[in-house]
């Protein structure tokens, strides 16, 4: 049987958030597009696993309403955000305190605002203990992080890319920030964000981090993490996305595939991972990876913390964030029960679900002997370091006709893959040449019968 001179304008390999998002920029441009990808399912890294009608996210990845690319993204349309309570709860010396909740809903974004802990707390011997200071110190260094904060969510990005690349927690000293501040609060809220215990990521994107914090609010995916690439997917023409396609080698006008063979096409992108990335392109640097293990729990007698994720600012246990995520997210569990979801930052411990069990007894004020285990997730690869001097807008063109995009070449964050994804597509397009001009292939690819 005669084939076409080529199956598709752009193969794109790999159909996480980044590929496809891309793949939308591609096909709303006019140039056909095929997605290929070697798992059964779309989603990458943002996956969700189904158990007894709960949706448990495999990497607990934590989304800011401030991000710009969830606006600026094609097929996004109908992506619901279940946002947290403003600011975070802190847990330091047996209590827990708000902190980081604008101070009114019309006031200036990024204030601080600090109360005491829940009323709504249940009396226990945790909840008891006798009354401390909050964990960022007193008025006055209250009052100069919420001018900080306030500060650093009116700055331009770009003025905060300029300013020099240090590890995180040296930048914090250097600025003058009080240790009780930075212990307090802004470590345990950076490595949260961050996924990095140790604040070793370049200070700029901790900025990036900071002044989505203070300038929007963290929330969730309605549904589970899976929820975005499936949007995604659903929202490309029909028969864009290929699952259960292996692609074995790619060059700049074809990828070879272990299911399909040859697939020929004007430009590849690849948007894997670091490192599948680098297993097709040896060239192509693999960085170091954080690791991230998030353990899942059930109960019918929720603690109540409202809607709120918990930080220890004491960093008394493995715990680095938990949250009663069914408050948040109904649609995570079934009726009459509750979906506590706690991450682990860096290498987990022996027994990690007996070790997060009695970290969180102690974080949630209340016994945790008769919770269920529902899944614990480890992945060793979750979310790729950044530290300085880090590149935060790494070539993803690296030759005309081949092209690369992911978290891995912009910030390790949904908004990084996505605005990867952004600027790949339009080198790829600027090569191809204006949209009207191009020889099209078939609007929806199709592959070659396999051998």
């Amino acid at each position: 049987m005669l084939e076409p001179a080529y199956q598709a304008d752009v193969v794109v390999v790999g159909a996480g958030i980044a590929g496809l998002s891309a793949a939308h920029r591609l096909t709303s441009a006019g140039v056909s597009t095929a997605v290929l990808e070697a798992a059964p399912c779309v989603g990458g890294r943002m996956s969700t696993e189904k158990v007894d009608g709960f949706r448990l996210d495999r990497i607990g990845q934590l989304l800011f309403t401030s991000y710009p690319e969830l606006r600026l993204t094609p097929g996004f349309e109908g992506l619901v955000l279940r946002a947290f309570a403003p600011g975070v709860l802190l847990h330091s010396d047996g209590r827990r305190h708000r902190a980081g909740a604008p101070a009114s809903g019309r006031s200036a974004r990024g204030a601080l605002h600090v109360v005491r802990a829940l009323a709504s707390a249940p009396r226990s011997p945790v909840a008891a203990a006798p009354r401390t200071a909050a964990p960022l110190g007193g008025p006055v260094d209250q009052a100069r992080l919420s001018t900080a904060l306030a500060r650093i969510a009116a700055t331009p990005v770009e003025r905060l890319l300029a300013r020099p690349d240090l590890p995180a927690a040296a930048a914090l000293a250097e600025r003058g920030v009080p240790a009780r501040t930075v212990e307090g609060f802004l470590r345990p809220l950076l490595a949260a964000l961050l996924c990095d215990p140790d604040l070793t990521t370049s200070s700029r994107c901790a900025d990036l981090a900071l002044h989505a914090f203070a300038r929007g609010r963290l929330c969730l995916p309605e549904g589970g993490a899976e929820s975005v690439p499936e949007l995604l997917a659903r929202s490309l023409p029909p028969g864009t996305v290929h699952t259960g396609v292996r692609v074995t080698s790619v060059a700049t006008n074809a990828v070879t595939t272990a299911e399909h063979g040859v697939v020929r096409c004007r430009a590849v992108l690849l948007a894997t991972d670091a490192r599948a990335a680098a297993e097709l392109l040896p060239g192509l640097r693999v960085p170091d990876f954080h690791p991230v293990t998030v353990v899942h729990h059930t109960t019918d007698e929720p603690p109540q913390t409202g809607a709120s994720l918990l930080l220890d600012a004491d960093r008394g246990g493995p715990v680095a964030h938990t949250a009663v995520l069914s408050r948040i997210d109904p649609s995570r569990a079934p009726a009459g029960r509750a979906l506590i979801s706690s991450t682990v930052l860096g290498r987990p411990p022996e027994g990690v679900d007996t070790a997060v069990r009695m970290h969180l007894s102690r974080l949630y004020g209340t016994s945790t002997r008769r919770w269920e285990t529902l899944a614990v997730h480890h992945t060793p690869e979750a979310v790729p370091a950044m530290r300085p001097p880090h590149d935060l807008r790494r070539p993803v063109r690296l030759l005309a006709g081949l092209y690369v995009c992911g978290d891995h070449r912009d910030t390790s964050t949904v908004q990084g893959a996505l605005h990867s994804a952004r600027r790949a597509a339009a080198a790829v397009l600027a090569d191809l040449g204006a949209a009207a001009s191009l020889h099209r292939a078939d609007p929806a690819p199709s592959l070659p019968t396999a051998a």
